[in-house]
């Protein structure tokens, strides 16, 4: 059956509209979704820590507190801290601490508490004279390689200190990408003074406050400053080396004249590949005590040198009470000082995650693609159903399944090669693909059933309407070219057995007399053509292929006429008994709607449409119920047929060989058989010659041989003999 398919084209084509409008932007809720498996991915497969641990937290944690007092501790302490760590040996020091405001323990703060306290004015004028822990603290960051945290605030417009890191541009600003603040909070001038490198602290939480990428840089006012764990990589190489920055419009990078952001960071031999903000997407490794050491052992002595030696130390707190405690993928409370050092040991192994400036036009095409393609099998899920043994609702719902497992495996194989594409929309798109096509195939394969049960239910059974109705594609509506099999059925001494009937009981007799005949021609799978008065018209083959069809419609004939035997003997008490002359032939015609717009008949076309009325006249001159056609004899092989001759037809340009049904199979196979055969034939003869006498003599011969599976037909055939 030819879909419809404009309004199946025009659904799809808005379904992936909005599909692609709704990725374009990308509103918050599908977004988390993203972020979600994104998770899922990094949950499953987590970047592999190095167990040498090259990068570790010295931790102020709830034992250090518990041990030297609440914080803030005095600089001293922090002076001390920084001493041993460069007396181990440690490749750099990172301090994730903003130490904006002088110590609260300075000396001088100290001498003016107690110059107002009587009798302690000398030790006040003593303290005042002694070195600030600001100070302290000073000397000894200037005597190691540290990086200082300072962090950009955009409800500030106070100007930081100038960074220590000399960049290098390829391509456009990156001050047009990366996260902007007006000003910021920096440490004290003489401790930024005294620092090797100034490191941001910032990270931007997502809007579930979920840490997943850190920008590797940041302006605030105005200018431009690595983060924390950047700036320890490059003082770990060399205080002068140099930051560059690649962004849309260098050399090698497909920017098509947009400027599309930034594409990469490098510092000395370590490349790191970022989004177009320059944000480094962090591929977490689980939490691992070996990675922290306690500021507490540190002080106490208890640390090995070799713990400390040749690595990146970053100094931060994990103690609840400092409220430093973030949300990472993998963990619902890590200490902010671990995000950095995390991404410092990314850095260093190279194992990233990049969600490359490509992947959302890319993600668009697949969408459109992936899209397109499921709309397509889906809109040939009948034929899909066919070749999978199922229904087209269960193979497109496959069809779609299948489609996004492959989404999802392809995504976690990106995801398996650093790079993170989304699975989340065009799984979206694919399954509002599948519940529009579905919905709208169903609704027109329903309309289409509708119009099948309106249009053949009152020509075939209802068992085949159904059929049709449940696989419509195997029906073809408008003309073809196919071999059918035609029953022409005729009442014969119609006129006779109407006469002194009024209208309604004609029309009773007439429906009573065809009901039975009707369910015959049905129950053998055969369409009904249409009534004329007081004859009936029948096809085999059409409009569903029956590869049987010639034998369907002879056992038909036969069905036909016992029930013709049956009403005669119900009615005993009847003048006149009722005959029926069928008439079947089998050959090409054309089936089709026949007909104008407004009404038209399913029906047959062509010459054995008129070979089987011929057919069915003939039955008068032969004296016999059924006549059927060569073709049809042939292809009902095994039936017990009575060659009557050879006749020309008229309307025919050659003689055809005509046969008498006289049973099927079961009477064929009877012993008896070759007898009533003989018999059968002569009296097919003696009807051609007129010599009715003799034609009785043989009926009453062949009827004699008592064979069950011919009396209906003998004494239908009997009855045609004059008394």
């Amino acid at each position: 059956m030819k879909q419809r398919q404009p309004l199946y084209v025009v659904l799809m084509g808005a379904v992936l509209a909005a599909a692609v409008t709704l990725r374009i932007f990308d509103p918050a809720p599908v977004a988390r979704m993203r972020l979600a498996v994104f998770d899922s991915m990094l949950t499953a497969s987590p970047r592999a820590p190095d167990e040498t641990f090259p990068v570790r937290v010295l931790d102020i944690d709830e034992a250090s507190l518990a041990e030297f007092g609440q914080w803030p501790w005095p600089r001293t302490r922090l002076a001390e801290i920084v001493t041993k760590l460069e007396e181990a040996g440690a490749r750099t020091i990172a301090i994730d601490l903003i130490l904006a405001e002088p110590d609260r323990w300075n000396a001088a703060n100290i001498a003016k508490e107690l110059a107002q306290l009587p009798g302690l004015e000398p030790l006040g004028q003593r303290a005042a004279n002694l070195p600030s822990n600001d100070g302290v603290l000073a000397a000894a960051i200037a005597k190691a390689p540290v990086v200082v945290g300072l962090a950009g605030d955009r409800n500030l417009n106070r100007q930081l200190t100038d960074p220590r890191a000399p960049f290098a541009l390829a391509g456009d600003d990156p001050k047009l990408f990366v996260p902007s603040f007006e000003g910021g909070v920096g440490p004290l001038p003489e401790l930024s003074d005294a620092a090797t490198g100034l490191g941001a602290v910032n990270w931007l939480p997502e809007t579930d406050q979920v840490i997943r990428r850190v920008p590797l840089l940041i302006t605030a006012g105005g200018k431009l400053y690595p983060s924390l764990s950047l700036e320890a990589v490059r003082i770990a190489q060399s205080p002068s080396t140099t930051i560059l920055v690649r962004s849309s419009g260098a050399s090698g990078i497909l920017s098509f004249g947009e400027k599309t952001g930034i594409d990469s960071i490098r510092v000395g031999e370590v490349l790191l590949p970022t989004n177009a903000h320059g944000e480094l997407w962090l591929k977490f490794s689980p939490h691992d005590p070996r990675r922290t050491l306690s500021a507490r052992d540190l002080l106490a002595g208890k640390i090995d040198k070799s713990e400390i030696e040749g690595r990146f130390i970053f100094i931060g707190a994990s103690a609840t009470g400092l409220m430093d405690l973030r949300t990472t993928p993998l963990a619902s409370a890590v200490p902010g000082v671990e995000v950095h050092a995390q991404a410092l040991e990314q850095m260093l192994s190279g194992d990233h995650l990049v969600r490359p400036a490509w992947a959302t036009g890319a993600e668009l095409v697949f969408l459109l693609a992936a899209g397109l393609l499921s709309a397509l099998l889906i809109s040939k899920s009948a034929t899909v159903a066919r070749t999978i043994a199922t229904s087209g609702a269960v193979a497109a719902a496959i069809l779609t399944i299948t489609a996004i497992a492959g989404v999802v495996a392809l995504s976690w194989v990106a995801y398996r090669n650093g790079l993170l594409i989304d699975p989340v929309y065009p799984s979206i798109a694919l399954l509002a693909v599948y519940l529009v096509g579905s919905l709208t195939s169903y609704v027109r394969s329903e309309a289409d059933r509708a119009r099948i049960r309106s249009a053949f239910g009152y020509y075939v059974s209802p068992a085949v309407v159904e059929e049709l109705a449940a696989t419509p594609d195997r029906l073809k509506l408008g003309g073809e070219t196919r071999d059918v099999t035609l029953l022409f059925a005729d009442v014969r001494g119609f006129s006779r057995l109407s006469e002194g009937m009024d209208a309604e009981a004609l029309v009773r007799f007439v429906n009573t007399l065809f009901t039975p005949l009707a369910d015959e021609i049905l129950a053998h799978r055969g369409t009904i053509d249409k009534f004329m008065g007081d004859a009936v018209m029948a096809f085999w083959n059409a409009p569903l292929n029956d590869t049987d069809h010639a034998r369907q419609a002879c056992r038909t004939a036969l069905a036909m006429q016992a029930s013709i035997v049956a009403r005669n003997a119900g009615h005993g008490d009847a003048s006149v008994p009722i005959r029926l002359g069928i008439g079947l032939n089998t050959g090409a015609c054309v089936v089709g709607n026949v007909g104008s717009p407004q009404r038209f008949d399913y029906s047959v076309l062509g010459d054995v449409v008129n070979t089987a009325s011929r057919l069915e006249e003939m039955t008068k001159t032969y004296g016999v119920p059924i006549i059927i056609g060569e073709q049809t004899a042939v292809s009902a092989a095994g039936f017990a047929l009575v060659e009557i001759g050879t006749a020309a037809i008229r309307g025919k340009d050659r003689s055809e060989k005509l046969y008498a049904l006289i049973g099927d199979e079961t009477l064929a196979a009877d012993p008896g058989w070759p007898n009533l055969q003989s018999l059968m034939s002569a009296y097919v003869k003696a009807m051609a010659a007129g010599d009715t006498i003799a034609a009785r003599r043989h009926i009453i011969a062949s009827q004699s041989l008592n064979i069950p599976a011919a009396i209906a037909l003998l004494e239908a055939t009997g009855d045609r003999l004059p008394l």
